[in-house]
C-alpha cells in the first residue's frame, strides 16, 4: 500500500476523538500511585500541547515538561559567533535553515550581520546551496548546518553532491547533534523530574525507534515515540499512564504509521560515509555533553569551514544572559512563565533567548498561544 503524504496528518485533529482520549486517560490516571512528569524531548510537541490546549485536558496528575529537542534553542552563543564572523567575510555567502537567522549571539544575530552587508540567506533544502553556488562561483558559500538526526541526512546529500561534482565554492560549518545523549545527560543529574518521555517521531523516522532503548532498560524510564498531530500527543500520554497503571516500563511506538525499530538504514549509511561523533559539543542551557554531536571526518577537512578559518572563529564560551531561564526550560525544570522577564522585556520581537526565538521554542510557544502577544 502506497503511502501518501495526507496519510501522515488526515484524522489526527478530530476534536471528539481528542476528547475521548482525554476521558480515557483521566480515568487510568486515577490508578497512578503519584503524579507523573512527561517529557516531550522535542520542541514541536511542545507547540503542539499549546497550540491545542492538550494541558487543559490532562487531569493534574500527568503533567508535561519541556525538553532540549529544539535545535535553535541549544545551540551555544559561540556557535552562532563562529556564523556571524564568517557571514562578515567580504567573499562569503552564509546559508542556513530554519529560525538560525534570528537567534542572538554574543556579537550579534545573522539577522543583525545582514543589516552590516553581509549575505546571509535562508533556505528549506540544502541542496539549494548547488544554485547559489552555480549562480556566485566567485563566492565561498558556506552552508551552517544545523538539526538533530531528522535533518542531517539532507546535509550528507549535498556533501555527497559537492564531492561528486567536485565543486569547489562550497563549504561546511556543521552543528548536528544526536537526541539520545543529552536525555542521558538530564537524567544523570540527581535532581531531574522526568518521568517518562514522548520521542520525537521524525528523529526515529531516520534513526530508528532503538536509539531510545536504552531508556527503559537502563533508566526505568518508559518512551513512546509519537507523531506531532494532537491526536498523537493525547495517544502517547495514554500509552505512558497505562504502563505506570500496569507497572510496565517499555519502548513504545504511536507513531507506527511511518517508525520502524531500525530506521533508514539508506540515510544512516549516508551520515556514517561523512561524519563521526565528535568527542564534545556545548549545549545552549546544558553544558558539555560527550559524544552529543557530529563531525566531519578527517578526510573531508577540506570541506571544514571550521578547519579552514580557525584562526579567525572565536574560541571563548558565551553564557546567556543572567536573567534568561532557558537552561532550566530546557532541562525540564522551570516553564517559560516561571522566567521573571518573559512576555516583558523578552519578546519574540526582542528576544534574550533562543528559547523565545525559534519556531519551536518553549517561550515562542507559550508567547503565542498564551494570548500574550
Amino acid at each position: 500500500m502506497e503511502l501518501n503524504l495526507k496519510d501522515l496528518y488526515d484524522g489526527f485533529r478530530q476534536s471528539d476523538v481528542i476528547k475521548k482520549y482525554a476521558t480515557l486517560i483521566e480515568k487510568d490516571a486515577k490508578q497512578l500511585s503519584k503524579p507523573i512528569n512527561i517529557m516531550e524531548v522535542c520542541g514541536g510537541h511542545t507547540h503542539t500541547i499549546m497550540k491545542y490546549g492538550l494541558k487543559q485536558l490532562l487531569p493534574s496528575t500527568v503533567n508535561f515538561v519541556h525538553g532540549p529537542g529544539c535545535p535553535v534553542c541549544v545551540m551555544p552563543k559561540e556557535r552562532i559567533d563562529h556564523a556571524y564572523t564568517l557571514a562578515l567575510l567580504d567573499d562569503v555567502i552564509l546559508v542556513t535553515l530554519g529560525d538560525m537567522i534570528k537567534v542572538p549571539g554574543s556579537r550579534g544575530s545573522l539577522q543583525d550581520a545582514r543589516g552590516l552587508g553581509a549575505d546571509v540567506r535562508f533556505v528549506y533544502s540544502p541542496l539549494d546551496c548547488l544554485k547559489i553556488a552555480s549562480q556566485n562561483p566567485t563566492k565561498k558559500i558556506i552552508f551552517f548546518a544545523i538539526g538533530f538526526e531528522t535533518t542531517t541526512p539532507m546535509t550528507s546529500a549535498l556533501l555527497n553532491q559537492v564531492i561528486t561534482k567536485g565543486l569547489k565554492n562550497i563549504f561546511f560549518h556543521i552543528n548536528h547533534i544526536t537526541v539520545p545523549e543529552p536525555m542521558r545527560a538530564l537524567l544523570d543529574d540527581p535532581t531531574n523530574k522526568i518521568d517518562a518521555f514522548i520521542g520525537p517521531s521524525h528523529v526515529s523516522v531516520i534513526s530508528g525507534s532503538k536509539i531510545y532503548a536504552p531508556f527503559p532498560d537502563e533508566y526505568k524510564k518508559p518512551v513512546v515515540v509519537s507523531g506531532f498531530e494532537p491526536l498523537d500527543v493525547m495517544q502517547s500520554v495514554s500509552m505512558i499512564v497505562k504502563q505506570f497503571v500496569e507497572n510496565r516500563c517499555e519502548l513504545e511506538v504511536e507513531y507506527t504509521r511511518s517508525v520502524s525499530y531500525d530506521g533508514n538504514i539508506t540515510a544512516q549509511k549516508l551520515n556514517d560515509k561523512f561524519f563521526t561523533q565528535k568527542e564534545s559539543f556545548r549545549w545552549r542551557g546544558l553544558g558539555d555533553i560527550p559524544n552529543s554531536a557530529l563531525q566531519l571526518k578527517d578526510e573531508f577537512a577540506y570541506l571544514d569551514a571550521e578547519v579552514i578559518y580557525k584562526d579567525i572563529l572565536p574560541t571563548d564560551k558565551i553564557d546567556d544572559h543572567k536573567l534568561c531561564i532557558c537552561g532550566e526550560i530546557l532541562k525540564g525544570k522551570a516553564n517559560p512563565s516561571d522566567c521573571k522577564v518573559f512576555g516583558t522585556a523578552c519578546k519574540p520581537t526582542s528576544p534574550m533567548g533562543s528559547c523565545m526565538v525559534s519556531s519551536e521554542g518553549a517561550c515562542a510557544a507559550y508567547y503565542k498561544y498564551g494570548n500574550l502577544s
